[in-house]
C-alpha cells in the first residue's frame, strides 16, 4: 500500500505532479513524450504511472460528452433521508444514470448527478426509481441549463 499522510492523501513530489498534468492534458500521451517534458527515461515514466495508478491517485479514463452520446439531460439532485444515509447512497450509486454520489452538510444528506436521454427518462429515474428508495424523504432537482466548466486537472497546483 501507498505511503498516505495522516489524512490517507498520497504525498507528490513535483515530478509525479507534472506527470498527472502531462496525462490530463492527453490521456494516450505516450511515456517518450511525457519523459522528454518532465526530464525521465521513457521506462522510468511508465513506473512511476504504473505506481499512481496502483495507489489509487489517479485513473486512466475516456470522458464523453453526454450530450453527444445521446444524453440531452443532466440534472443534480438534493436528497434528504431518514436514518442511516449509506443505504441510501449505494443504492443511488448503482444506478447506471448516476454519475456520482456525495454525502454533504448543509440542506441536504446526499447529491446525486444524473444523466438522461430526454425530461421523461429524467422524470422517471426521480420518480419512480429515486424517491421510491428506502430512508428517502424529500429530493430538490437542479436542471441542468449548459454546462459552463468541467474540469479534471484537481491536485497538481
Amino acid at each position: 500500500m501507498a505511503n498516505r499522510d495522516r489524512n490517507g492523501s498520497v504525498p507528490l513530489d513535483s515530478v509525479s505532479k507534472a506527470i498527472i498534468e502531462q496525462l490530463q492534458e492527453d490521456g494516450r500521451r505516450p511515456y517518450a513524450a511525457i519523459g522528454k517534458a518532465v526530464g525521465l527515461s521513457e521506462a522510468a515514466v511508465r513506473q512511476r504511472v504504473q505506481k499512481l495508478l496502483d495507489q489509487g491517485v489517479m485513473q486512466i479514463v475516456a470522458v464523453t460528452d453526454p450530450l453527444t452520446v445521446g444524453f440531452a439531460r443532466q440534472a443534480m439532485v438534493g436528497i434528504n433521508v431518514e436514518g442511516d444515509i449509506d443505504p441510501v447512497a449505494d443504492a443511488l450509486a448503482a444506478l447506471d444514470e448516476v454519475d456520482y454520489v456525495v454525502a454533504t452538510a448543509g440542506s441536504f444528506d446526499l447529491l446525486a448527478e444524473l444523466v438522461c436521454e430526454d425530461d421523461e427518462h429524467l422524470l422517471d429515474l426521480i420518480n419512480k426509481r429515486i424517491r421510491a428508495l428506502p430512508g428517502v424523504r424529500s429530493t430538490e432537482s437542479f436542471v441542468y441549463l449548459k454546462l459552463r466548466k468541467q474540469t479534471y486537472t484537481w491536485g497538481t497546483r
